[in-house]
């Protein structure tokens, strides 16, 4: 699976003028299931982006957690994410999951990061959305599992 990560300080999603999710201080992570991945790679990668020392402590350093501050996660299907551009200047996405595999990947990682006890907010798997954030930092990271 892969995820963009960045921290925020806030973020939303609206689908159709309706804010659908929305979070504080936290991740705004757009995430992708590959052709090959499986729940294993979900839990994964989750545990992993809890686990990612990102947020300042009270030195102001990188030493502390999702899990450590508290904060919340904004997770949006992001099949863009799968982008080959080796070829020419429209984008192939055949290395995304196929539909079907992807929504369920989505919501089993929302379901992960659920489980570790944070709290989640979503996108709509497959919709047109709009993404408003604050990125804070910035802090972006790539990730693949």
């Amino acid at each position: 699976m892969r995820a963009l990560i960045q921290r925020v300080s806030h973020a939303s999603v609206t689908v159709a003028d309706e804010t659908i999710g929305e979070i504080g201080t936290g991740l705004l992570i757009l995430v992708c299931a590959m052709e090959g991945d499986d729940s294993a790679r979900s839990a994964a990668l989750a545990a992993k982006i809890s686990k990612l020392r990102i947020f300042a402590d009270d030195a102001g350093k990188m030493n502390l957690s999702l899990l450590d501050t508290g904060g919340a996660a904004l997770i949006v299907s992001q099949f863009t994410l799968a982008a080959d551009t080796s070829r020419g200047n429209r984008p192939g996405f055949s290395a995304a999951a196929k539909p079907d595999l992807g929504r369920a990947l989505y919501e089993q990682f929302v379901g992960d990061m659920d489980a570790l006890g944070i709290p989640t907010a979503t996108g709509s798997f497959g919709a047109d959305m709009a993404v408003n954030l604050t990125n804070d930092g910035p802090i972006t990271i790539w990730m693949d599992v």
